[in-house]
């Protein structure tokens, strides 16, 4: 999963677990703040990720990326998460804990940390 993606799902994951969000990310993995505005909710996300460019949309499990024209799914369970990117073939998982989000990326093989 592209990096910057990372960051948005990190954000979209947290904001459907009910958590308060800034609109920029920090990834730690990066050493950086990722911009992501936009609405989130049970049903819809409509977001836009600003590092690439690019607008995220759809059901939280069936999202489409546009800055790579591929699908995402993401399924939220309390404070953990997991989902398929079929723009790399690999699935991913995470947990929520407060404004701390890990994402666990299956491509990269590597925990990943993010502030939101």
């Amino acid at each position: 999963m592209n990096a910057s993606l990372r960051a948005c799902i990190a954000n979209v994951a947290a904001r459907l677990s009910g958590q308060r969000v800034n609109s920029a990310v920090y990834d730690h993995t990066q050493g950086k703040h990722i911009h992501v505005s936009g609405s989130v909710s049970g049903t819809s996300v409509n977001v836009y990720d600003h590092d690439r460019g690019a607008h995220v949309t759809g059901s939280p499990a069936n999202l489409y990326d546009y800055g790579r024209g591929a699908h995402i799914s993401l399924n939220l369970n309390g404070t953990r998460f997991s989902g398929y990117d079929h723009g790399s073939g690999n699935h991913y998982s995470g947990n929520i804990n407060g404004h701390s989000v890990t994402i666990y990326d299956h491509e990269s093989g590597q925990h990943h940390h993010f502030k939101v």
